[in-house]
């Protein structure tokens, strides 16, 4: 924006209430992240990455909630972790629009190493895991990546997505974790305050990229249609 030519002013000039109406009128993207659906382990397991661990009837009638809930909302494309149960959530989203999901690796869930497949119980009595909610910048997962490292790649993920998808909303299925660190990022928060966040099971984050102005975080863990 050039702030010499008469009659435009610089976003920071600008009321809350013109801000407001500049960012939605002027979007570049819109995306909605959406947490999969619940699996028979959702709370319990540590599922992280591993094989072979898809939704159960409750995680598909929860996607198919979300699904009706997104019917009216229109999606330029769907993108997905390529792990099962996002995969299978996304597909599932997908039908009412007609799309398939494209498998975006940026998105992937965290590596969690030798985390991976231990319950909830004990990883709550290891050293790390105060580390893990007080101060995550620190962790590094047991044979896995950091917190730091996922933010980046899944952060890089969004920002090609949205400057693919030009004035139009698209659709992210992603995991907890992964959408935590994104929504913290956006927000302008240090890392060390992204486990404030919850993000549920088939909750919906609207998140609007805007050239030339701050990111606007809309929605953090929502359920229903979001705003248009």
């Amino acid at each position: 924006m050039d702030a010499s030519v008469p009659g435009v002013r610089r976003l920071a000039d600008r009321t809350v209430a013109e801000t407001l109406w500049w960012l939605y009128s002027h979007a570049m993207a819109t995306l909605l992240l959406i947490r999969h659906a619940p699996t028979p382990e959702t709370g319990s397991r540590l599922t992280g990455r591993l094989p072979g661990v898809s939704l159960g009837d409750g995680g598909i009638a929860a996607a198919e909630r979300t699904a009706q809930n997104l019917s009216g909302t229109k999606l330029k494309r769907l993108y997905a972790s390529p792990i099962e149960r996002t995969m299978e959530t996304a597909t599932i989203i997908g039908g009412p629009h007609g799309l398939a999901p494209i498998v975006e690796e940026g998105m992937i869930e965290i590596d969690f190493g030798s985390w991976a497949g231990r319950s909830f119980g004990q990883l709550r009595r290891t050293k790390l895991w105060s580390t893990v909610q007080m101060a995550p910048s620190r962790v590094r997962f047991p044979g896995g990546e950091s917190f730091l490292e996922a933010q980046h790649r899944a952060v890089v993920a969004c920002d090609r997505i949205a400057d693919e998808a030009g004035k139009a909303t698209v659709a992210i299925v992603s995991h907890s974790d992964v959408i935590k660190l994104v929504v913290s990022h956006y927000l302008g928060q240090p890392i060390d305050l992204f486990q404030r966040i919850n993000i549920a099971t088939t909750s919906v984050s609207v998140v609007h990229l805007t050239p030339g102005a701050p990111p606007f975080v809309d929605v953090i863990n929502g359920h229903g249609a979001p705003r248009a």
